[in-house]
């Protein structure tokens, strides 16, 4: 039966990829703010498609510490997942990327429009300052910038290295530092098609302010958003625990 589960929703998700990536694609020539109301819709179809399907709930907490204006946010990445929930609680969501994703046919049509931030990563200090540059502009469109400082998602339970590119930002922007933890490998994992039931959580945390030391700044970074990931993967294994 998960079998079957997990092949229904790859069929939905790219089912959806493909409905609103070229189905809709006339609808790239509207404005961007507009663009970004349908990539919410897609985010939300998407998602109650992972509860029906797959029995998986995605649930948000700490919204107090969510930004409603401009902000950089540095977020746990371990799912494609990571890249969908945002859309349904940040009003003009804006994610740091790997260039290759926009030139994806229908998904990289909706990156592009949507002026997400695309960099290539092999470019070393050029991709750096396009970054920055990029990152500039987004926050004078008032918009929320999440950028995943693992660089590419990671298995639960793996000892990840933070890049440092989220400090070059937050000290380039001289503005806080908002911060995601998230569980969702549990449900959602880094690779392969295997969804499993449960409650995927993601947690908005305190910012940290601004003007902190790059060092200082990494290590607050990691620690504050791994404490709070390990702690929200902890209380869902006990759920599930609890239901077994």
């Amino acid at each position: 039966m998960s079998a079957l589960r997990n092949l229904a929703f790859q069929i939905w998700l790219y089912g959806m990829i493909f409905l609103v990536g070229f189905g809709l694609s006339p609808l790239l020539l509207l404005p961007r703010k507009m663009v970004m109301t349908i990539i919410r819709g897609w985010a939300r179809g998407v998602i109650w498609g992972l509860k029906v399907i797959s029995g998986v709930k995605v649930e948000f907490r700490g919204l107090e510490h969510a930004p409603q204006g401009s902000a950089l946010i540095a977020g746990k990445h371990m799912s494609m997942l990571d890249t969908i929930a945002p859309f349904l609680v940040l009003p003009d969501t804006c994610f740091v990327l790997k260039k290759e994703l926009t030139r994806m046919p229908f998904f990289g049509w909706y990156m592009w429009r949507a002026h997400m931030i695309p960099i290539k990563r092999e470019e070393a200090a050029k991709a750096l300052k396009s970054m920055l540059v990029m990152a500039k502009e987004r926050l004078a469109e008032q918009r929320q910038i999440v950028i995943f400082p693992e660089g590419t998602r990671t298995e639960v339970g793996e000892d990840p290295t933070y890049k440092p590119g989220v400090a070059a930002i937050y000290r380039d922007l001289e503005a806080p530092c908002y911060l995601m933890a998230t569980n969702s490998g549990q449900c959602w994992p880094a690779h392969g098609i295997k969804r499993y039931p449960g409650t995927v959580i993601y947690e908005f945390l305190p910012p940290l302010p601004a003007g902190m030391k790059r060092a200082e700044f990494m290590s607050a970074v990691r620690e504050r958003i791994e404490t709070a990931s390990n702690a929200l993967i902890e209380e869902n294994s006990g759920k599930q625990a609890a239901k077994d």
